[in-house]
């Protein structure tokens, strides 16, 4: 189905970004870390922010709860990593960064409103009409309704109108706030012609490269030069080789456990599916095909009036008999879509765009008629519509049966662990696995990222066996084919190798000191060859390096074996052709580059991109001013103790700690 018709998450897109104001400070989470201060006084409060010297005193502060700091992080897990909702760990990491934003955004407000800037309801109504929400809530400048409206705020951020729109008062405050610091922020039109040119001026260039990796192998110690090294560099290798344990384990399989799995039964199966039934829903969807005549948008009355006649003519033909198929595979703007004849398969009520949306909910089946999106003018067929139904039991059956057998051959396994773990912490491990006819096994010494290579699965074992102590009773860990009991039965604590046992590491890190001198020295040569020749390849030749040839770039272009041009080798952009540059340290690789082309943009083309080029300059000038102030207000906040943070929030806590 083509992408560009379904609504996906437009609204949250749209309305995400004024759920936080302090996205538009977002570096100074990073450039002023760990905001401290005293505990805050309540349990569920994350911080408090006094606006004023006095307001402590008269204990007046803003607060900022644990809820607000942990409904937000949710929001932000779930619009970025929703694999990680119900990781603890990321969850606390991601309150840890809102709660240090909530924090600079309070501090902010408190400062917008010093400076008199106030948001009143109509603002943030009008913010809404206006702004990037607009086309959600107000679509054909009518308000979709406050009940529609609320369930939609519900549904995607989990919070009340109101809490929503104290949120969009806040980002518009902040927006305020920002217009005002960064007033007085200019541009020239000389710094506007520069920055154009630097960034569209277009080069071509030979480079010869020599590569680290062939370098390293030139470096070939001796022994003794090897030894030596390993001498003086005692320190780095004192705990080199990992701590290692020695774990005794017996383990099962799922055809081991006794009795076996049981088979669900019909009342088991009946309550699966009475508890599950939203699963097996299926909402009101309507199956169309189109034939698509793009508009751009702010397109002039002669183009949208030639596109509107073309698919009429279209049109036309499908009523006079054609191939509708073979109409969209000729015609069709929409490149989703067209290969199949316009198939857009089924969708769901409100996936669609509102007018194609309706269309294909009202449109009579087989009907072919055109409407207008914001993408163009549809020819739009629907082909069929099934109403919202639920499965019947009998049709899920399978799917349920193989759930449940999976689930209680999960419990089974578990429950077999469990008591098997149980029976070797009285008995000892040894005597349960006699008793149940299962193999004892103990390994060499192994480490926390090794391998168990009797076990499928052996990583959930060694975590728990490297969270023991040696002596430690039995404990039980799944191993991808059941679980193993096992105990911790030796350590080996972190130590130094001998020189022998570690050579082949020496060698690597012998080599990899040396390496950065050897490439800038045999870079350096190469550059000064070149040069002297005045011929790249024959320097390159006589060095071993490969000569290769960039295509047309620009400032942010990406070359093989360099990188971004722009980064790696500015220079390049100020040599004139025919030059040879010096030494380039690309990294991996030094490269000297011989100019071949060099193409600056005419004065047409930078009239045409005036405007806009000033535009992201002072774009960019004004968030870097912005970051600025913030930065210094936030430090004054901190420097004269006007933020509390709750001792307890400033720490994530992880399962075990």
């Amino acid at each position: 189905m083509i992408r560009f018709l379904q609504k996906d998450n437009r609204l949250t897109k749209a309305l995400f970004v004024v759920i936080i104001a302090a996205a538009s400070v977002s570096m100074v989470v990073y450039l002023i870390p760990g905001l401290t201060g005293q505990g805050a006084s309540s349990a569920d409060t994350y911080a408090v922010v006094y606006p004023h010297w006095y307001s402590r005193l008269l204990s007046s502060g803003d607060s900022i709860s644990q809820q607000q700091v942990s409904q937000l992080a949710r929001m932000q897990v779930m619009q970025r990593n929703p694999q990680y909702a119900d990781n603890p760990m990321i969850v606390s990491l991601f309150e840890q960064q809102v709660g240090q934003q909530l924090v600079q955004q309070q501090i902010l407000l408190a400062e917008a409103a010093k400076l008199g800037i106030h948001v009143s309801s109509a603002d943030v109504r009008q913010f809404l009409q206006t702004g990037p929400s607009g086309q959600i809530l107000f679509p054909g400048g009518k308000f979709i309704g406050a009940d529609r409206y609320a369930a939609l705020i519900q549904s995607q951020f989990d919070i009340s109108v109101a809490q929503f729109e104290e949120n969009v008062k806040h980002d518009i405050a902040i927006r305020r706030l920002e217009a005002l610091i960064t007033a007085g922020v200019t541009v020239s039109d000389a710094e506007v012609r520069d920055t154009y040119r630097k960034s569209n001026t277009k080069i071509k260039f030979d480079y010869a490269v020599l590569s680290a990796d062939d370098l390293r192998k030139q470096i070939n110690p001796s022994d003794a030069d090897l030894e030596a090294f390993f001498k003086k560099n005692a320190a780095r290798y004192a705990s080199a080789v990992p701590e290692q344990r020695s774990i005794s384990y017996f383990a099962f399989t799922p055809e081991q456990v006794p009795g076996g799995v049981q088979q669900p039964t019909q009342q088991e199966i009946q309550a699966y599916y009475n508890a599950h039934q939203s699963e097996y829903s299926t909402p009101e969807q309507a199956r169309s095909r189109h034939i698509l005549i793009k508009v751009n948008p702010g397109a002039d009355a002669k183009t949208d009036a030639a596109a509107k006649a073309k698919a009429e003519s279209i049109l036309k033909q499908i009523q006079g008999g054609a191939n509708f198929a073979e109409l969209a595979k000729k015609y069709s703007d929409d490149p989703g879509s067209k290969d199949t004849g316009g198939e857009l398969g089924f969708a769901q009520r409100g996936r669609m765009v509102p007018e194609f949306d309706n269309a294909i909910f009202t449109q009579k089946i087989g009907d072919t008629k055109i409407i207008k999106t914001q993408y163009g003018y549809h020819i739009v067929q629907v082909e069929e519509r099934q109403a919202a139904h639920t499965q019947q039991l009998n049709e899920v059956l399978p799917t349920i049966q193989a759930t449940l057998i999976r689930e209680k051959s999960a419990a089974a396994q578990e429950n077999y662990a469990r008591a098997l773990t149980s029976e070797a912490i009285k008995n000892g491990l040894d005597k349960t696995a006699a008793a149940h006819h299962l193999q004892m096994v103990t390994t060499p010494p192994v480490g926390e990222q090794g391998v168990i290579a009797a076990l499928p699965d052996g990583s959930q074992l060694l975590a728990k066996a490297f969270q023991s102590k040696q002596g430690d009773p039995a404990q039980y860990a799944p191993t991808g084919e059941g679980y193993a009991i096992f105990q911790v039965t030796g350590v080996t604590p972190a130590h130094a190798p001998t020189f022998a046992d570690w050579k082949s590491h020496v060698l690597d890190d012998y080599r990899g000191e040396q390496l950065p001198a050897l490439l800038s020295q045999k870079t350096s040569e190469l550059a000064d060859k070149a040069k002297s020749m005045n011929d790249l390849a024959k320097a390159a030749k006589a060095m071993g390096a490969t000569v290769k040839t960039s295509d047309e770039v620009t400032l942010s272009g990406q070359v093989p074996d360099l990188g971004q041009v722009g980064q790696v080798a500015p220079q390049l952009f100020d040599m004139t052709p025919g030059s040879i540059s010096g030494p380039i340290n690309a990294g991996r690789t030094g490269v000297v580059a011989k100019l071949l082309e060099k193409q600056e943009p005419s004065a047409e083309d930078m009239a045409k991109s005036f405007d806009l080029m000033r535009d992201q300059i002072l774009e960019q000038r004004r968030a870097e001013a912005f970051n600025v102030f913030a930065s210094n207000v936030i430090n004054d906040y901190k420097k004269h103790n006007l933020v509390q943070i709750n001792a307890k929030a400033q720490t994530p806590q992880f399962p075990g700690q």
